[in-house]
């Protein structure tokens, strides 16, 4: 086929490739099959067509292989694609100068193709030649030797000999002959080979192929033989531990005929080998990396001596008893716990507090997770700064340290520590390597070397630069803080927010329904599956000696029984001053837990124990102001709520009103857990919308969301038209999703009569408000009537008060005498008094003044304003005391529309502190020593006339 020609070409599929010399058969579907057939039938000589190579892409290779049609011939079977078979006879290479004009191109068909057939250029090389003959040789070598029958290795030799008696002009042909006998060639490796027309080219490539392939298969040779001597090894270690379990098995049918404790079934070896055994490789690197946790302990510090104790117990224990595990498995713990003293952790998160930004990151990212909260974020704060220069003064100290030379004279303490260290590594991988499970003398080698490495581990190294355990650290004792208040108030998220303000780990650990001492001092290793307690484990997976852990229900915490006092547990961790030397039962070695930063949080403080809470700096939390929660709503309760139900800002938006109305009339609490599953809601009834107005629409794209009011809606509605979506949620539409409010208006339509009295209350629930105090004249014999479920503490203080008006009835004008029963005279009556909701528990110190109040209204007739409010607590000599809870009160009063508060004197304070500016500016407070200043300030100046005011006059005549 001289010069370019139009011939027949048959497309081969990959990976079928055919070379010059090489014969392929392939399989032709019945149109392909008959269109071969015919141009077999129409050659005057026997059929030459050329090969090519259709790509993935339905393309077709440029370089080919012009084949002699051998035969073809119809299958017997059935399938369409397999209807012919054709063997071809590879001749020599085609280039295919077009093969763009005809894509795409089907594997398995005839199609025609302009071919050309490349020159010949003349002789090859002598260095290519060369080259070439010795990288086959060698590769024929390694197929000679890999062969698995006979007849192939006498095929291998014989191509050895004809390589050797072929002449030069002859190699190229030769190398054709052994590229296309060798089967484990990769696909583009031939295509490579197939496209070099010249003949040094050919014979370069061919020469790569075969120093490639030779050296496959000396690394596999080499592979197969390691795996023959790790069977063989494993082999010898099955033997050895089938005889270790046979002993075994008749020592303990001895001891149970003796009638001693037989062994625990589970701790047998098994007979034979399981799934589940680690690999011997797998195993030692374990202990290798056990040993180097070891080594990186402190010097002469109490986990370093314990830890080379139990290694050296570790190594004379046989691997098959029950010790064996137990120690293992405390070696573990030992070395996973991230000591202090260890240098794997001295310089952890010191650039972060080298930072000049440090201070104001940390404040900005707890602004950005909590809303308010001041005083705690203060608090965190001021620690922040204290570890920050306590940190800068111990490198300023390290620095004066290493400039007066005493760096200079720890090295050699120091290199003969390393170079101890390296001998021990260097024992350690001769025993790895030496196989001591192959016989007695390796295996007395080996305990040898275990014996010389333990000895090293033990060996004690002086270094002046490690700081004593507890008293010479220059590190920061972290705070306990203890967040006390209702729940929902995000106690448990605002540690969260701490520890990413640090930059530290965070672990919680829940103590609600924790009964045992164990869980947190942990079992002592005496006993059967113990480990360590819920301390040592958060440690553990903190992977630092400084992480904030969390402490969460600590009011919930079990009460003292037969299992131990958890409570009295937590105070050696929970004390700045001896928590450096926690000690856990099952670790049974001192624990730093000074860097710790511990939070506890808490609902109450009645059911904490005194020593326990005195450790604790008690911040409280009081609850959110309406004007908070609707900033968290806004910030994060609704897009947490929007993603959580698959949609975006852009579908709902909730007005100033509506998200007022949620928080004062559907959820009244002090957190925010309410309020989210309340703003839940209303997005979950916005999506139903949204879905529905999709599948009206047929459009789901959120830029197409349409602003439309109410009045829009109707007027859709009235035209028939389709409906559309409004995004918008007003104030009145809040009944239709969240159905009728749980709190009405009551407390906002007051009356002004005679004896009532409005009081400052805090409900159970931590949310403040204001309580009617309702007192009635009725017929009777002077007794005192106290309904509304109410307490012994606020029955006294109606006694109270009632006992103050009685003794001061002459001094308002209510008896004309000091010896007259006001109940009695003129006329004997009864008062009831009554405080609304019976069914809710009313109880406490704060309802003094307020009922003494509703008494001289009652008795005098004054009327005391509806914008005016009161707490406060009264003695017998009519002294106000102080009450608690007054930013919510006030904060209750300010919701009701109060303007007018009277509060005790020394409470002054707490509103100071407490009430936000914006309540202050807006509301007048009276604080009041005694109970003449509580009536002035409650019925005005002059409303009450007093006797003791009177100047009396004695004349004479």
């Amino acid at each position: 086929m001289p010069g370019s020609t139009l011939i027949p070409v048959l497309t081969l599929p990959q990976p079928l490739v055919l070379l010059p010399t090489a014969r392929l058969q392939a399989f032709l579907d019945e149109q392909a099959g008959l269109k071969l057939v015919q141009l077999v039938q129409r050659s005057d000589a026997q059929l030459v067509i050329g090969t090519a190579l259709c790509t993935s892409n339905s393309e077709i290779f440029s370089w080919g292989t012009g084949a002699r049609v051998v035969r073809v011939v119809r299958t017997v079977s059935r399938s369409l694609d397999k209807a012919y078979q054709v063997t071809l006879h590879g001749l020599s290479r085609l280039h295919y100068p077009d093969t763009q004009s005809g894509a795409p191109f089907s594997p398995c068909d005839v199609v025609e193709l302009r071919a050309d057939r490349p020159k010949d250029e003349g002789p090859a090389s002598h260095e290519a030649v060369a080259t070439f003959r010795a990288a086959a040789t060698k590769l024929l070598e390694h197929l000679a030797q890999d062969a698995n029958h006979q007849s192939r290795r006498d095929v291998y030799v014989k191509i050895s000999h004809m390589l050797e008696e072929v002449s030069d002009d002859r190699t190229p042909w030769m190398a054709d002959v052994i590229v296309a006998g060798i089967n484990k060639l990769d696909y583009n490796d031939k295509l490579v080979y197939l496209s070099a027309s010249s003949v040094n080219e050919r014979l370069q490539r061919a020469t790569e192929l075969f120093v490639k392939q030779a050296s496959i298969s000396e690394v596999t040779k080499k592979i197969a033989q390691s795996i023959d001597e790790s069977l063989s090894k494993q082999q010898k270690e099955f033997f050895l531990r089938q005889q270790l379990a046979a002993i075994q098995r008749e020592l303990q049918a001895l001891t149970r005929s003796s009638g001693a404790s037989n062994l625990d079934s589970a701790t047998r070896p098994s007979s034979g080998v399981s799934e589940l055994d680690d690999p011997e490789q797998a195993e030692a690197e374990d202990m290798a990396d056990i040993r180097n946790k070891i080594e990186a302990m402190a010097k002469d510090s109490e986990e370093r001596k314990m830890a080379v104790r139990e290694w050296k117990r570790f190594q004379r224990i046989p691997a098959g008893s029950v010790e064996h595990g137990v120690i293992r498995n405390y070696l573990e713990w030992l070395t996973s716990i991230p000591w202090p003293s260890s240098a794997a952790y001295a310089d952890i998160s010191v650039g972060k507090l080298r930072d000049r930004a440090f201070l104001e990151d940390a404040r900005k990212q707890l602004d950005e997770d909590h809303y308010g909260l001041e005083k705690i974020k203060k608090r965190l704060i001021e620690y922040l700064a204290v570890v920050r220069l306590k940190q800068l003064q111990a490198e300023r100290e390290s620095l004066l340290q290493s400039s007066t030379g005493s760096a200079s004279d720890s090295e050699p303490s120091q290199r003969t520590a390393g170079d101890a260290t390296s001998r021990a590594l260097a024992l350690i991988s001769k025993a790895l390597n030496s196989g001591t499970t192959a016989g007695a003398e390796v295996s007395d080698a080996g305990k040898h070397e275990s014996r010389a490495v333990s000895a090293h581990i033990g060996a004690p190294a002086k270094s002046p630069s490690q700081p004593k355990r507890g008293s010479g650290s220059k590190a920061v004792k972290g705070p306990i803080l203890l967040f006390v208040g209702p729940p929902g108030t995000g106690k448990t998220s605002l540690g969260q927010s701490i520890a990413r303000a640090l930059e530290r780990p965070f672990q919680r650990i829940s103590l609600g329904g924790v009964r045992d001492e164990a869980e947190i001092r942990g079992h002592r290793r005496t006993y059967v599956a113990s480990g360590p307690g819920a301390i040592v484990q958060a440690l553990r997976k903190a992977g630092r000696p400084d992480p904030v852990i969390l402490l969460d229900e600590i009011d919930k915490i079990g009460q003292s029984n037969f299992h131990g006092d958890p409570a009295a547990a937590l105070l050696e961790v929970l004390d700045p001053e001896q928590n450096h030397s926690f000690n856990d039962h099952y670790v049974n070695v001192p624990i730093d837990l000074s860097q710790v930063l511990f939070i506890c949080t808490s609902n109450s403080l009645e059911t904490i124990s005194a020593p326990l809470m005195d450790r604790c700096e008690v911040v409280h939390l009081s609850g959110y102001t309406y004007d908070e929660k609707l900033h968290i709503a806004r910030k994060f309760l609704l897009p947490k709520q929007l993603r959580a139900n698959g949609l975006t800002p852009g579908h709902v938006t909730l007005t100033q009103a509506a998200l007022l109305r949620i928080a004062t009339h559907y959820t009244r609490e002090a957190g925010v857990r309410s309020l989210e599953r309340a703003i839940g809601a209303v997005v979950r009834y916005k999506a139903v919308e949204w879905a529905e107005y999709v599948d009206a629409s047929g459009n789901d794209d959120i830029a197409l969301v349409p602003a439309v009011t109410a009045a829009d809606q109707v007027a859709e509605k009235a035209a028939g038209r389709a409906r559309t979506y409004k995004k918008a949620v007003e104030e009145d539409e809040l009944e239709a999703i969240l159905g009728i409010a749980r709190w009405d208006e009551e407390e906002l339509h007051r009356e002004e009569r005679r004896g009532l009295v409005y009081g400052l209350v805090v409900t159970g629930m931590g949310e403040g408000g204001i309580l009617p105090i309702e007192t009635s004249a009725v017929p009777g014999s002077g007794q005192l009537k106290l309904t509304g479920s109410l307490g012994e503490v606020i029955k006294e203080s109606g006694e109270l008060a009632l006992s103050w008006v009685k003794s001061h009835a002459y001094d308002l004008y209510i008896t004309k005498l000091r010896s007259q029963d006001p109940l009695k005279v003129p006329d004997p009556i009864d008062i009831h008094l009554h405080l609304p909701s019976g069914a809710v528990k009313k109880d406490g110190p704060s309802a003094g003044i307020a009922m003494t109040c509703a008494f001289v209204s009652l008795l005098t007739g004054a009327c005391i304003p509806t914008n005016v409010a009161m707490t406060g607590e009264i003695t017998l000599r009519g002294r106000v005391g102080p009450v608690g809870g007054i930013k919510e009160k006030v904060l209750g009063a300010h919701r009701a529309q109060i303007t007018k508060v009277i509060l005790p004197w020394a409470n002054r304070k707490d509103v100071e502190h407490d009430v936000p500016p914006e309540v202050r500016a807006e509301m007048q407070f009276v604080f009041a020593r005694t109970m003449d200043e509580v009536l002035e300030a409650a019925f005005g100046k002059g409303v009450l006339s007093w006797r003791h005011a009177m100047v009396v006059m004695e004349s004479r005549l």
